[in-house]
């Protein structure tokens, strides 16, 4: 199922292999299935609508394309969806954090990983997400029954319409 977050996808982009491997061990001890990672940023990018993530962890600092420029494309390539990115960060630099928040990331979490913390964020940012999905997809099937009811009130009016000439 889509909204189970067992089976949501998890996008980990870091340059740093050892960090990816880290937040996937704690990941799929939480239960996570579904959890995929690029030392290579631009691989992220280029593989981001193959992945369709539900939630991206997104390492700042990296080479030879860093955070921003990575979260400023991955906006691009789904600019109408709600794909919560959670920075993974040691720097405390006040305007990392605006600028990360100004371009569109949702959390932070701290390097050294606090297990408990990774785990909640997720969970919690996930269940927005699937609150998210689930409310685009009652809107989009609303939508579909007001246009259906518009439709046939147009048929019965031109109908009308047409008898009565």
């Amino acid at each position: 199922m889509r909204h189970d977050p067992a089976h949501a996808h998890i996008l980990v982009v870091d340059d740093q292999e050892i960090h990816i491997r880290l937040l996937r061990h704690i990941l799929t001890d939480a239960g996570f299935r579904n959890v995929t990672g690029f030392t290579d940023p631009r691989e992220a990018v280029a593989s981001f609508e193959r992945v369709r993530p539900d939630i991206v962890l997104l390492d700042l600092m990296m080479f030879p394309i860093d955070g921003f420029t990575v979260l400023r494309q991955m906006q691009e390539l789904m600019p109408d969806d709600f794909i919560p990115v959670v920075i993974l960060t040691a720097d405390v630099n006040p305007e990392h954090r605006r600028r990360a928040l100004t371009l569109g990331a949702k959390d932070f979490l701290a390097k050294p990983f606090d297990l408990d913390e990774v785990v909640l964020r997720i969970r919690n940012l996930l269940e927005t997400r699937f609150l998210y999905l689930k409310m685009r997809d009652l809107a989009a099937a609303n939508g579909s029954a007001v246009r259906d009811q518009f439709e046939d009130v147009e048929e019965r009016r031109q109908h009308d319409v047409v008898a009565h000439t």
